[in-house]
């Protein structure tokens, strides 16, 4: 890990070394935070091609399922850049399973896909915690999924998830917004991430949610996340908690 140029703002994004995370922490970077990328995957590299054009980025390995890795990458945080704002909750599993019937999934699968997309969080969030209180308040931002509101069959154990994560958000909210800390949720639509593209889901389902479902009729790609982001890490949400924005192109009104 090498230290890159510092800005006023710090924040960890889970999952960011590809697809959606990467976006979402170039667009954290570009917006004047110094940004830690935490990744199952190698992130430096990820990390390298960012300071490469003048952004505060740094990447360390973690896996979010883990007490030691979560506290990591928070010290990585703290210790590259002096203190830590916003936490932003996107590591989870989704492009890797199979379409099926709920009876078809295995307990394994089951256990696996929750211990990634809730048990994740809670980590995360727990360690995140002293390093907010010590700023004296801070951002939490989870990426959850449209997938939840609609009742999405076939991927029951995923949507059962990100519904866990909604629930987490909102209870979460009303444990810290004493502490001038934040819990928000931002909940995507069908996404052209890249890790999508590889698994070739949009083939299966990118046409038919496209036509059938949503207002604005385009494929959703992770730059339009970007904008929610900033708004759930920046100020001008500062009286904004436990709520969930779809960005889905107007597919579920909340």
């Amino acid at each position: 890990m090498s230290e890159s140029k510092k800005s006023d703002r710090v924040a960890v994004v889970t999952g960011g070394a590809s697809g959606i995370g990467l976006v979402l922490s170039r667009a954290l970077a570009e917006n004047g935070y110094s940004v830690v990328i935490a990744d199952m995957l190698n992130s430096e590299p990820a990390a390298q091609t960012l300071r490469s054009e003048g952004l505060a980025v740094v990447g360390v390995k973690a896996d979010v399922t883990s007490v030691e890795d979560t506290a990591n990458m928070i010290a990585a945080a703290t210790g590259t850049y002096g203190g830590l704002d916003v936490l932003v909750n996107n590591a989870g599993i989704f492009t890797s399973l199979t379409l099926k019937p709920f009876d078809q999934i295995s307990p394994a699968e089951w256990m696996k896909v929750m211990e990634v997309n809730t048990l994740g969080p809670f980590l995360c969030a727990k360690s995140a915690l002293p390093a907010l209180r010590m700023r004296g308040g801070g951002r939490i931002v989870n990426i959850a999924s449209t997938s939840q509101l609609k009742g999405a069959p076939f991927m029951l154990h995923y949507t059962s998830s990100k519904g866990a994560v909604v629930a987490f958000t909102r209870s979460l909210a009303r444990e810290l917004g004493g502490e001038g800390i934040t819990v928000n949720a931002i909940a995507p639509g069908f996404t052209l991430s890249d890790g999508v593209l590889a698994s070739g889901m949009e083939v299966k389902m990118g046409d038919v949610v496209r036509r059938t479902s949503r207002s604005i009729q385009r494929d959703q790609m992770p730059a339009d996340l970007v904008g929610a982001l900033l708004y759930f890490a920046g100020d001008g949400s500062a009286f904004v908690t436990g709520q969930t924005l779809a960005v889905d192109g107007g597919s579920v009104f909340l």
